[in-house]
């Protein structure tokens, strides 16, 4: 059975790019959310082997790290694996000090850097 993966805050784009990516890579399967609500939601509601939150999620541009903090501090969700997709350095630093695993930017998809931080999670 395919290994889901949920994908917050996406423009239709950048979903599209990043499903291709994982879909042709691995056995798993991409979902989308677009905010808080619908993100924690299906969190709770299904089991995700890894969760990419865009930096600025793409309907009301919330802050992607805010919703990051929400899920490590939930004690149902914080084992959950969630990774910043984001090109900006200082963001990755922020993610990670938040509880998440090492991420990428949209520039880094097609490269075999993106690949093997996915891997863990996904191969």
């Amino acid at each position: 059975m395919p290994k889901q993966v949920l994908a917050v805050g996406n423009c239709s784009y950048d979903q599209s790019s990043l499903k291709a990516l994982i879909e042709r890579s691995f056995d798993a399967k991409l979902l989308a959310a677009h905010g808080p609500a619908d993100t924690l939601k299906m969190l709770r509601e299904q089991t995700f082997a890894l969760v990419i939150i865009n930096r600025k999620l793409d309907r009301d541009h919330s802050d992607g790290i805010e919703l990051m903090q929400t899920i490590k501090e939930d004690e149902q969700l914080k084992d959950v694996p969630v990774m910043l997709l984001s090109n900006y350095e200082d963001a990755q630093a922020a993610a990670e000090e938040a509880g998440a695993v090492p991420g990428f930017g949209k520039l880094a998809l097609g490269k075999e850097t993106t690949l093997k931080k996915l891997e863990p999670f996904l191969g």
